[in-house]
């Protein structure tokens, strides 16, 4: 009796025995959450949720706006305006270089939150390094350009270069960083990319071809507008550029 009684506890003690182990399933979704968690960390593939998605997205969008478009687009203007000899027209431009580059800033600084709130930030790829770096830049610019000094004191010919220096060498480094941003997702996501970069390429030498132009409109119109010596009055003769003049001389003598 007692013999019977403990053979069936045997594998009521064995069955209690398996079921207080930790479940395998459960052990296997902790590892692999693990694992992603430190794929993550260490730039390899990213799992993209519909938020995290978004929220690239977003980050995108801010930083494309700010160093691939209004930043450009504020040196522009300002150029523009010192080529400008109307003087509504130069405090136009001169505010409207103001509110873009206001604009830029914020949307820079907007990606760069929504950047620390939500992603990982190890610093551990050249987008991530090149970002803090620009952070810190850019707000130092607009700084100095509210404290310009007045035209005609010493101070103005330094503060004009290192405000034109800091601004081309920020929005240079914007627009390259986001080229890296694009191949930091195409490597995350193995997502292509080249829409978007053959965009940005597009846009870069538009503004660049545009900048570059402003020097050059006023000379290219004047190529058509070369003034062509009249028959004077007093005089039957054609009056001849003046190289000219002095080779027929030499011949006639």
């Amino acid at each position: 009796m007692l013999q019977s009684r403990r053979t069936r506890l045997l594998p009521l003690c064995a069955s209690l025995v398996i079921l207080s182990l930790p479940a395998p399933s459960n052990g296997a979704s902790n590892s692999t959450g693990t694992l992603n968690q430190s794929h993550n960390s260490t730039g390899h593939l990213l799992e993209m949720t519909p938020k995290v998605s978004f929220q690239l997205k977003l980050h995108a969008l801010f930083h494309w706006s700010s160093f691939g478009f209004l930043m450009p687009l504020g040196i522009i203007l300002v150029r523009m305006s010192s080529k400008s000899r109307n003087g509504g027209c130069i405090r136009l431009l001169f505010y409207c270089h103001v509110i873009s580059q206001v604009a830029a800033v914020l949307l820079a600084t907007g990606g760069a939150v929504l950047s620390m709130m939500n992603f990982e930030n190890s610093f551990s790829n050249s987008h991530q390094r090149v970002g803090l770096a620009l952070y810190g830049v850019m707000w130092l610019q607009p700084t100095i350009g509210f404290f310009r000094p007045e035209r005609g004191v010493k101070v103005r010919s330094l503060w004009y270069f290192f405000h034109w220096f800091l601004g081309i060498a920020i929005c240079a480094t914007g627009i390259v960083n986001v080229y890296i941003g694009l191949r930091t997702y195409h490597e995350r996501t193995t997502k292509s990319v080249r829409l978007w970069t053959g965009l940005l390429t597009v846009e870069v030498i538009f503004l660049a071809f545009f900048y570059l132009m402003i020097d050059r409109w006023s000379y290219m119109l004047n190529q058509g507008r070369a003034t062509v010596e009249q028959l004077r009055p007093t005089d039957n003769r054609r009056t001849y550029p003046t190289t000219l003049r002095k080779e027929l001389t030499m011949v006639q003598e």
